[in-house]
């Protein structure tokens, strides 16, 4: 059976001495896993359209196993990602955690849409950290670990200011703070901050500017927080944590 689809490449292996395994989060059957005959010969057709990120559509035929990726047209190309080490780390470590956490062939468009907005936003040079927090915290949740940043995780008390508790999942507040003795305060703002950041549609991100003292330990919490909850050794974070010693 083929079936022309968009989609977004998460990631590439080679198979052969000719072929390529590609990995596709598609916007009609969700993540998808093809072989690219030809696709290693660098006078291919199939060569530019099975580059990672590339946003396209694609004829691929489906079975109940591997399917064959017969022909695609690139709809996006996001070269700025792939010429830039930074921008390429971050959207790397976004395309396999969506790979680890996605089951095969499970559609989700909102997943698909969020990841795609991302991918676009980091090509334009927005700030690829906080995207990345925004884009996890929506993963962590389509998982079904997402933390609570609305309110205490213990009574639902709405009113802050919070601590951050790794072990209780999520907010705890003034009164309920004894249940985690290393729970994190955040100040009144940050704390507001964290639930925009989960709620806000990468669609509408615009211009999000967090002070480079509470971005980092956002990245620190969400951190231990997927090393808590997330279950699946992501091998792309090491990069990211090297490059984040050489700032």
């Amino acid at each position: 059976m083929f079936e022309k689809v968009e989609g977004v490449i998460l990631r590439t292996r080679d198979y052969g001495e000719t072929h390529k395994i590609v990995t596709i989060l598609t916007k009609q059957f969700g993540k998808i896993s093809a072989i690219a005959r030809g696709a290693k010969k660098p006078k291919s057709r199939m060569a530019a359209v099975t580059q990672p990120f590339i946003h396209g559509q694609f004829l691929l035929q489906l079975g109940s196993g591997l399917g064959s990726l017969q022909q695609g047209e690139v709809l996006a190309s996001l070269r700025p990602i792939r010429e830039d080490i930074i921008k390429t780390a971050y959207a790397t470590y976004l395309a396999e955690l969506t790979d680890k956490l996605l089951d095969e062939k499970q559609p989700d468009l909102f997943i698909y849409k969020q990841l795609l907005n991302t991918f676009q936003w980091i090509s334009e040079d927005k700030d690829a950290e906080v995207l990345t927090i925004i884009y996890e915290l929506k993963m962590y949740r389509k998982a079904g670990f997402a933390p609570n940043v609305k309110e205490c995780v213990n009574c639902g008390n709405p009113n802050g200011p919070f601590s951050f508790s790794i072990s209780e999942g999520g907010y705890l507040c003034p009164r309920c703070r004894y249940l985690d003795g290393e729970a994190v305060p955040l100040s009144e703002r940050l704390s507001k901050v964290l639930f925009i950041l989960s709620e806000i549609d990468t669609e509408r991100v615009g211009n999000i500017s967090i002070k480079p003292e509470n971005k980092e330990l956002l990245k620190q919490l969400m951190e231990a927080y997927y090393d808590r909850y997330g279950g699946y050794y992501i091998k792309s974070k090491n990069f990211l944590k090297q490059l984040d010693m050489l700032k």
